[in-house]
């Protein structure tokens, strides 16, 4: 609206100074001329009454006073009455609207030049007939006692209308009025030229404001004058500069805390004051789906909730005003949630939490206790056997050379499977390191696989077991090392024939595939339980003991079997079912640099 535009508060503001100004003004000088002119017709009556009563007292006859008195108050717009002797009226000019006598006979301050024979100069209502109509109009009366000749007394009344007063106070009112006229519009032309070129620079620092809030900051507004508007644009043009540069640097540190937060192995949570989450990383979201999951909450269901133990944490840290740590559950995983509070000066404004998974840590702490425990009890019973029938040799107990070389053999078994298990614990914390040296060359697997088999032989006859093979035509050579290969067939065939009956049969199954080979290892022994299956690749995992042919192994050939297969870029399965058997299943790609 007009109103509220500068232009129009300018207009309106030049136009109200102006108009309460003119119209002081305007009343003053009302008053003042009219005082003035009244004062002006005051002074001249009295002027006209001091003549005329001179002449009158001066002139030797009468007749000649009066003929004078009549050619004066001809050349002035005024009219006189003469009381002679108290009793005798003369009217000059004798017109119809003419004061009656008897007002100036009863009007207490006409009297007073009777009375007191003072000189009066007084203004006011003095009503006429005119027509038989009683007319009223302000009058300006001057009475004087005079002295004429012969010695006759009298009173001069000389009187005068005030419209010719009003008249002059009328064309100085025009005149006033039209000058303040004119002032008005010189003062609206002024204000609307003045506020145009006051606002026409705002108009433009407004567009380029509205540019600057759209992002483009390299508007500029035009500097056109060098008072207080050039300085606001100067002002303006810096501002929209630093600006820039402060957004382009809080967009590169928002750009670079996103990256950091993305890149992240730990997730990031901030919370508000009210504990609602405002800001998450990856790591984080993958945390509060699984717990959306863990509570039967669908992905798309809007919600800040969050786990109990992180909602006490975060009551404790608004509360407490310190940093505040608890470990969390979820989904099988460990969590770490280390909650630090947010201030917005003095007050805490919210929460940032940091969430490690600990699984990792917490497995490998398992398993390095398990090592421990495992290797303990691995080496015991060899260590024990060494130490009982050391003594035994020591003590003489055995009698005979039979029973000595029994003795000695069983201590030189136990020292070769103590051996065997440093051997396969130093390969396997070579190859779990990374450590491990392939040789690769070219392999036949069918040539490889007969071999195999026939190292076998002689072991499954001993116990009765049927070795079968299924190799198919794979006549393509693949590039492995043999000798780690070897080792691969050698531990699940052992395993297989270790955990197969009598009667039973092992089978060694090779087939090709687009990118390399497939081999299964096939037993009808007694099977791994379910709930074991996801452990069979660890270390010093072994089935019962009760399953197995009285020849326990060390735990470790499964570990090593992974760990070889894996090497070569393969992978290593297994199935089974408790009673029907197991099939251990890998797969060796056929093409392998040589490292």
């Amino acid at each position: 609206m007009f109103w509220r535009s500068v232009v129009g508060k300018l207009w309106f503001t030049f136009l109200l100074l102006v108009s309460v100004v003119l119209t002081v003004l305007t009343i003053m000088l009302l008053q003042y001329f009219e005082k003035f002119h009244t004062d002006q017709a005051e002074e001249q009556l009295t002027n006209h009454a001091v003549m005329i009563a001179s002449i009158l007292e001066e002139y030797e006859t009468e007749e000649a006073a009066l003929s004078t008195t009549q050619r004066i108050i001809d050349n002035y717009a005024m009219k006189l009455l003469l009381v002679l002797d108290g009793d005798e009226f003369w009217y000059y000019p004798n017109e119809n609207d003419k004061i009656p006598v008897e007002l100036f006979e009863t009007n207490p301050e006409l009297l007073k030049v009777v009375t007191d024979g003072e000189v009066i100069i007084t203004r006011g209502d003095f009503p006429f007939y005119s027509d038989g109509e009683e007319i009223h109009n302000e009058v300006l009366v001057v009475g004087m006692p005079i002295q004429l000749v012969q010695n006759r007394t009298g009173v001069l009344y000389l009187y005068q209308y005030l419209e010719v007063v009003e008249e002059a106070l009328t064309q100085t009112k025009n005149i006033i009025f039209l000058a303040a006229g004119i002032a008005i519009v010189l003062t609206t032309i002024f204000a609307f030229f003045l506020s145009t070129r006051i606002t026409a620079p705002l108009r433009k620092m407004r567009q380029a404001s509205l540019e600057v809030a759209k992002g483009n900051f390299d508007t500029k507004v035009p500097i056109l004058t060098r008072d207080e508007i050039g300085s606001l644009a100067m002002a303006f043009n810096r501002m929209g500069r630093v600006l820039n540069t402060n957004l382009t640097a809080l967009n590169q540190e928002k750009e670079q805390l996103s990256r950091i937060l993305s890149s992240m192995a730990d997730g990031v949570i901030t919370l508000d004051r009210k504990g609602c989450i405002v800001v998450t990383n990856p790591p984080a979201e993958q945390f509060i789906q699984a717990w959306y999951f863990e509570q039967s909450l669908k992905s798309g269901d809007v919600t800040d909730d969050l786990p109990a133990a992180i909602k006490k944490l975060f009551q404790q840290v608004v509360a407490l005003e310190k940093e505040q740590m608890v470990e969390v559950d979820v989904q099988g995983r460990t969590w770490v949630v280390l909650m630090t509070p947010l201030y917005d000066e003095n007050f805490v404004r919210g929460a940032v939490a940091v969430l490690r998974d600990m699984t990792e840590e917490r497995l490998h702490d398992k398993l390095r206790k398990d090592f421990i425990a495992n290797v303990s009890h691995e080496l015991r019973t060899p260590i024990a056997m060494l130490q009982g029938y050391s003594e035994a040799i020591i003590d003489d107990i055995a009698g005979s050379e039979e029973e000595k070389k029994e003795i000695a053999q069983i201590i030189y078994d136990e020292s070769l499977r103590m051996g065997r298990l440093v051997n396969e614990l130093l390969d396997l914390a070579r190859m779990e390191a990374g450590h491990i040296q392939l040789n690769i060359e070219p392999v036949n697997i069918r040539e490889f696989s007969r071999r195999i088999l026939r190292k076998f032989q002689g072991l499954a006859k001993d116990h009765n077991i049927v070795l079968k093979a299924e190799i198919a035509d794979v006549e393509e050579v693949i590039m492995v090392d043999p000798d780690r290969l070897e080792q691969v067939f050698t531990n699940l065939i052992d395993n297989a024939m270790r955990h197969t009956s009598d009667q039973g049969s092992v089978t060694l199954a090779v087939s090709p595939l687009r990118e390399g080979i497939k081999v299964d290892i096939r037993d009808t022994g007694s099977g791994i339980p379910e709930e074991d299956l996801p452990f069979v690749f660890e270390r010093f995992y072994k089935a019962d003991k009760a399953r197995t042919r009285g020849r326990s192994g060390t735990g470790l050939g499964l570990a090593i079997v992974r760990n070889i297969v894996e090497a070569h870029g393969g992978h290593v399965s297994v199935h089974s079912k408790l009673g029907e058997g197991t099939t251990f299943s890998f797969f060796i790609p056929s093409k392998n640099e040589e490292l």
